[in-house]
């Protein structure tokens, strides 16, 4: 039996709480075979713990249930098969909330969920409780606090591990409609349908690579199509940004596009964007295959129409991730607001103020400059000097940390107020990674009668040679320059992986990248971003995209819930390198 030469794939969510209408516009807009859905991230696992501890019944997200209110008959009727990570911490949960909404509504809908991920019963004989306490740097003496729930810090609230691709490619092979699973990686949505209908095995390793770079570009939404994009004033359209859609080939190239009539933009550069978006190097690991980001090659197919083509497939690594959710502690903050002059005096005053009434709790200070000279408005005269605690017990910076804050009131610098008063104490996440065998992770398919599949675990390797940087050609230009932001030339996007970042920057031809490659080097991203310069930095080149890729080690403190710096997700780490002056050749400009 033949199949269609191009899968057509949607997404319509990158995270919990994306455009909740996007499901239904995705599926009524445009001619798709298979929707996709991305909710889950290190932060939202984070949530989705906190949730079920208050319910066990919780545990997953619950937008889904109201999107498929109105959609789930549109998809049926239309034959759009459904593939979401929705599930959580307890897609059994969800699947049962969808079959029962399903049954409500008399829609004929067959649904099944991918289990196995979830690994917190099995702590101790995973070796992941002492894992987790030796990464987070707590004594899981078991302090609760607050708050916590009786877990004590340190203690996982989630422990899951990122399953592949090939349960969800059974269960649609099955006949399921909507397929609802855990945490399995992002672009493992994308993999399993193209899996399923071109027949591909573990050992079609670059038609599986092809597809996780579809997966990787598409799972994070509207990232794709103009959103969150270094130069959006170019883009004429952003009130409404479309989501993307990945129409897949058989050898796992793919076309990156979205529906007609739809606001954004589909362009060489935003792909490129979406490309370089939390990777590292050239090798990006997944549980099926481990991808050559540097093999990858775009073209321009005319008007919101990217072809990807070229993706390299490599055996996976032998272990897979597993995320650890716990809490860390208790934070508490106050934002004290400077006006008019002196600003670093008020601020040397409040801060030894605050410490003194403070004893032992250490304060971590962040002073922003937010103010201007002669301001012909307040809050343009004004820069906010910013006072995070922690603590391992809440009460120790609860009411004694807002005490010490608000009673220097009429106490302290001219001017005096805070942006909120300070509240009690609230905890806060710790994400650590952990790796173990590939085998000691069942990965489950389970349909609507209770029949259980279980998928055997890829055979990976540890041994693939390293991967050498390619030679930069040296920049030769000799015309004059000029001072300009970096970002006049240099695209940028950046975001989180556990307490790591990453910054992708791109240049926008060929001249342009030789000169990139020759001028932002290590030491540079040093200079230009003070904030990173005690940290470890890796730079990769990726020529093929015409790219830089820094990995910056450690910034993000113990990952993305424990909000450790004013930007906790390092989503505008690239901008504040856009805007850094830099001597640029005027050939470039």
């Amino acid at each position: 039996m033949s199949v269609a030469p191009v899968l057509r794939i949607a997404n319509a969510s990158g995270f919990y709480g994306d455009r909740e209408s996007a499901v239904h516009e995705m599926i009524t807009g445009g001619d798709i075979d298979v929707l996709t859905g991305d909710y889950l991230a290190e932060l939202t696992m984070s949530i989705l713990a906190m949730d079920r501890l208050k319910n066990p019944d919780r545990g997953y997200a619950r937008s889904f249930l109201r999107q498929m209110e109105g959609s789930l008959g549109p998809a049926v009727d239309a034959g759009i098969k459904v593939v979401v990570n929705a599930g959580g911490l307890n897609p059994a949960g969800l699947a049962a909330e969808v079959r029962a909404l399903a049954e409500r509504l008399g829609i004929g809908a067959r649904v099944a969920h991918v289990e196995g991920d979830d690994l917190l019963g099995r702590l101790d004989e995973l070796g992941l409780n002492e894992a987790s306490l030796d990464r987070s740097g707590t004594s899981g003496s078991g302090v609760g606090g607050s708050g916590a729930g009786g877990s004590g810090l340190g203690a996982p609230l989630a422990a899951n591990a990122y399953l592949g691709a090939f349960g969800i490619a059974a269960a649609l092979k099955a006949g399921a409609d909507v397929v609802v699973t855990g945490r399995v990686t992002d672009a493992s949505l994308v993999v399993g349908p193209a899996a399923a209908h071109f027949g591909w095995t573990l050992d079609d390793r670059d038609a599986l690579a092809g597809a996780v770079v579809a997966g990787h570009v598409i799972e994070c939404g509207a990232q794709a199509t103009g959103g969150n994009f270094a130069f959006f004033t170019e883009i004429a359209d952003l009130g409404r940004i479309g989501f993307p859609v990945a129409e897949v080939r058989a050898d796992g190239s793919c076309t990156i596009t979205k529906h007609p009539g739809t606001g954004g933009a589909v362009t060489p550069e935003t792909v490129t964007a979406q490309l370089l978006y939390e990777i590292g190097g050239a090798r990006y690991a997944g549980p099926d295959v481990t991808t050559r980001f540097d093999s990858v090659s775009l073209n321009d197919e005319g008007p919101d129409r990217v072809g990807i083509s070229g993706a390299v497939g490599e055996p996976p690594p032998p272990t897979l991730k597993v995320g650890l959710n716990s809490i860390g502690g208790y934070r508490n903050e106050v934002t004290f607001v400077l006006t008019g002059l002196d600003i670093e005096a008020k601020a040397d005053l409040v801060r030894r103020q605050m410490e003194a009434a403070l004893g032992d709790v250490t304060p971590r200070w962040t002073l922003a400059r937010t103010d201007h000279p002669d301001a012909a408005s307040e809050a343009e005269a004004s820069a906010l000097l910013h006072c995070v605690v922690r603590a391992d017990d809440g009460d120790s910076i609860g009411r004694i940390f807002s005490g010490a804050a608000i009673e220097l009131a009429l106490a302290s610098y001219p001017g005096f107020h805070v942006t909120a008063p300070p509240t009690a104490a609230s905890p806060y996440g710790v994400f650590t990674a952990a790796h173990i065998p590939a085998g000691d992770v069942p990965h489950v398919v389970v349909d609507g009668d209770g029949g259980r599949t279980e998928v055997a675990a890829p055979s990976g390797t540890a041994e693939l040679l390293p991967v050498p940087e390619p030679v930069c050609p040296p920049w030769t230009g000799q015309g004059p320059t000029r001072r300009v932001p970096l970002g006049t030339v240099v695209g940028a996007r950046s975001g989180d992986k556990g307490g790591s970042a990453n910054i992708g920057a791109w240049a926008r031809d060929d001249r342009a990248f030789d000169w990139l490659a020759a001028t932002l080097t290590v030491e540079e991203l040093r200079r230009l971003l003070p904030e990173v310069a005690p940290l470890e930095l890796t730079r990769h080149v990726f020529a093929n995209l015409r790219a830089l890729n820094f990995v910056i080690e450690g910034i993000l403190g113990q990952g993305v819930s424990s909000q450790h710096r004013f930007d906790p997700q390092a989503k505008a780490l690239g901008e504040w390198l856009r805007s850094r002056h830099v001597d640029v050749p005027e050939e470039l400009l």
